[in-house]
């Protein structure tokens, strides 16, 4: 049994199966566009808008993802050594920009939260607020920093380190402390490039660790839709890029679960409710 998660059993042949014949991520990874309408975000957001709670889209898309994950428990299996595994956490891996004190972004740090029974959007928008805080200080270093800085101290023995790391993850030996600082282990990894006034794009899950989702947001965009009415109207919508490891998690599983999501991400007072 590994330190992050249990091995689920009982699986049916044909996902017994896949990790030996797609063995690494890249040769399982699904793209997912997913167009989400903005409004019913957009009015949430301006509702709780001076209520303190700094509720963003980043937050509202992580807090959508995490609701859904608890009712699609498969969202949470990740793939180790050709075996799947039911993780025995939640967390969520996103970046974070620096300053040193100025308006221009100096550098960037990666974020780990962890999400547990009974978080709502409000304490899971304090939970990630607080977390690009404390790392706003382009002085100030998080475990994910620490953990790096150590590997790469002595930069000879960098390969050595990391693959040693990679050896003991493949096995399941890792200790809890390197893989609750490690964002590359981890329930999803997600990012924000509609802040860099971008595209969504196709991120890569990484070959080292457990990210099995990983999702982009893009900069929100204009489509023109057509009405039941027959009328065309313009809508603004959020775009997702998604790319996820199809060993975990049939088509159909991952169709049902980001439709949940859309609906959650649709109507955001859903998530008020603490998920168990």
């Amino acid at each position: 049994m590994r330190a992050d998660g249990k091995r689920v059993k009982n699986l049916k042949p044909f996902f017994e199966i896949i990790p030996y014949i797609m063995n690494k991520r890249v040769d399982s990874q699904n793209y997912i566009t997913q167009e989400v309408d903005v409004e019913g975000i957009r009015k949430y957001i301006s509702e709780k808008r001076g209520s303190g709670a700094g509720i963003s889209h980043l937050s509202i898309v992580i807090s959508a993802f995490f609701k859904t994950a608890r009712e699609y428990g498969q969202l949470n299996y990740f793939v180790a050594n050709k075996k799947i595994y039911r993780r025995n956490h939640f967390c969520i891996s996103f970046v974070a920009l620096k300053n040193d004190g100025g308006d221009e972004v100096t550098e960037q740090t990666v974020i780990k939260i962890f999400l547990e029974d009974g978080d709502n959007i409000f304490t899971i928008s304090r939970k990630v607020n607080d977390a690009v805080e404390a790392n706003k200080d382009v002085k100030g270093s998080n475990a994910t920093d620490k953990l790096l800085s150590r590997l790469m101290h002595f930069p000879g023995l960098a390969t050595f380190s990391v693959g040693f790391i990679k050896l003991l993850d493949r096995f399941g030996m890792l200790p809890r402390a390197i893989i609750d600082a490690s964002p590359f282990h981890t329930s999803l990894f997600i990012t924000n490039m509609a802040s860099l006034r971008s595209k969504p794009i196709y991120h890569h899950i990484y070959e080292f660790g457990t990210t099995s989702i990983f999702v982009a947001l893009g900069q929100n965009e204009k489509r023109l839709v057509l009405r039941k009415d027959g009328e065309v109207e313009e809508r603004t919508v959020m775009p997702l890029g998604i790319v996820t490891d199809e060993r975990i998690a049939s088509g159909h599983y991952y169709t049902s679960a980001f439709r949940k999501m859309e609906k959650y991400l649709q109507n955001p007072a859903l998530l008020e409710e603490g998920t168990y």
